[in-house]
């Protein structure tokens, strides 16, 4: 941003209907999000990192726009030579199923057919909050070779109620919680498993007052345990847009260093 001044960007740019149909197929009629910086079109030989950045329950691709402020965070960043300039593609999805899939297999394509991005996995980082947070890790455990950071922020990162599952579970996103929760991940990975997860680096934060933090503690614990290089952060706060709104620097920072 020019002369260091604080400024806020028109909301991200929308990546276009014939990408949306092939990225989405469930849904065409949402549009994945992709933010970049002002000097994107400037700078047409500069190649960028991709953050893909996850909603949570009952949300969709707009959450890191309208209540996350992303355009606007990572613009006063960047103003203050805090942020590295980067991609950031916000697309609807659920944890588990066969967003997992889609994401691989033809967002990451098309993003990276689309974009002037660092199509390695040096150039790309998985984040999401509460259920997309938990979505950022079972990607990253089970697509390492794919990714060279993941964050989650207030993740659900395994069901709450082992042995037994509750009835409830058996819909949707919740049963896919149970079958690709993170901790269990963790607990039944074979060695080769756990090696291919240390080519990751790995960070949570969740609030000190927010009902999913023991399965925070468990997934940290299970990495402690395991030998993988992680960090957690304990901060002040509940499950709400505030505390997601001040990880963001976290994440983004995380993801890629500034210089």
């Amino acid at each position: 941003v020019a002369n260091n001044q604080k400024k806020s960007l028109p909301a991200p740019e929308k990546s276009g209907g014939k990408a949306t149909k092939k990225a989405q197929p469930a849904a065409p009629e949402r549009d994945p999000y992709a933010y970049y910086d002002e000097l994107y079109e400037k700078k047409p030989r500069k190649r960028y990192p991709v953050l893909y950045l996850q909603h949570g329950m009952c949300e969709d691709e707009t959450g890191w726009v309208r209540q996350g402020k992303t355009d606007i965070i990572m613009d006063n960043l960047l103003a203050d030579k805090k942020a590295e300039p980067m991609l950031i593609v916000m697309e609807f999805g659920q944890s588990g199923g066969d967003f997992g899939k889609i994401l691989i297999e033809e967002v990451i394509p098309m993003i990276d057919s689309e974009y002037r991005t660092v199509a390695t996995p040096k150039g790309r980082a998985m984040a999401g909050l509460s259920m997309g947070g938990g979505g950022s890790f079972v990607y990253a455990q089970r697509h390492p070779e794919m990714f060279n950071a993941a964050y989650s922020t207030s993740g659900l990162l395994d069901h709450r109620y082992r042995p037994t599952i509750p009835a409830y579970y058996d819909i949707g996103w919740l049963w896919s919680v149970a079958q690709t929760s993170p901790v269990e991940y963790l607990r039944n990975a074979t060695n080769e498993q756990i090696e291919k997860l240390r080519s990751v680096r790995w960070m949570l934060d969740c609030g000190d007052d927010d009902s999913l933090i023991q399965t925070n503690l468990d997934f940290y614990s299970e990495m402690k345990r395991a030998k993988v290089n992680v960090e957690f952060r304990v901060r002040d706060g509940v499950h709400d847009w505030k505390f997601w709104r001040e990880a963001l620097p976290l994440i983004l920072n995380f993801s890629f260093p500034a210089k």
